[in-house]
């Protein structure tokens, strides 16, 4: 598995360029902006975008959306839970960005426990309600993209139209702490991790609220 990191747009997202060695096949997780920086990356790699996958609706991880599917025709994977995101740009909150859009419709939704294929690569989906109702993980024996649900020493935020604070915590309980330590963890926004990194050092998740 090549994993490519991409930095994009004001709230520096982490966009990721996943490449199947064998096939050359990519799935692009959360182009949040700077789509024709993230179509040039692949190019340099010898990657070939397949699908785009999104763990959640937030305008900072669905910018250039409109323009990769517009130039590659590629179709958009969403869990049906914040689909409505993509064509609102209350709900995804661009607004408050000051220049609200929208990508589309999706071409599909992603269910709880389904696999996603890219490739030879399969990814397993897990649903994360908290920070938004249909976030989402990608999942693959040894890495984790775990969207805005669980970063370096920190967890999504729920103060957004919703999320849900008690949610988030049960599927962070329930659907990633229960993955092997070794897991990297490959979040929304800032440092990779790792699964035991974050059951040992994460201060949102040691405490009592935990268990």
């Amino acid at each position: 598995m090549r994993i490519i990191v991409l930095v994009v747009g004001e709230l520096q997202t982490n966009t990721y360029l996943v490449g199947c060695p064998s096939t050359g096949e990519a799935l692009i997780i959360d182009p949040g902006a700077e789509g024709g920086r993230i179509l040039a990356a692949a190019s340099r790699a010898g990657l070939r975008p397949t699908l785009i996958c999104l763990t959640h609706g937030h305008a900072d991880h669905i910018g250039a959306v409109a323009e990769i599917r517009r130039t590659l025709n590629l179709p958009v994977l969403i869990h049906a839970e914040d689909a409505h995101m993509l064509t609102d740009p209350q709900a995804n909150l661009s607004v408050w960005l000051g220049r609200g859009f929208v990508v589309g419709e999706p071409d599909r939704y992603l269910h709880d426990g389904e696999e996603v294929t890219c490739g030879k690569l399969k990814f397993q989906v897990l649903h994360v309600p908290g920070h938004t109702p249909g976030s989402i993980c990608l999942y693959a024996p040894g890495v984790l993209f775990s969207g805005d649900t669980l970063f370096a020493g920190s967890v999504g935020r729920t103060d957004f139209p919703g999320g849900d604070w008690k949610k988030l915590l049960h599927s962070v309980r329930t659907k990633l702490l229960v993955l092997p330590d070794e897991t990297v963890v490959y979040p929304g926004h800032g440092a990779s991790t790792t699964i035991g990194e974050e059951k040992e050092q994460n201060p949102f998740l040691t405490g009592e609220e935990m268990r």
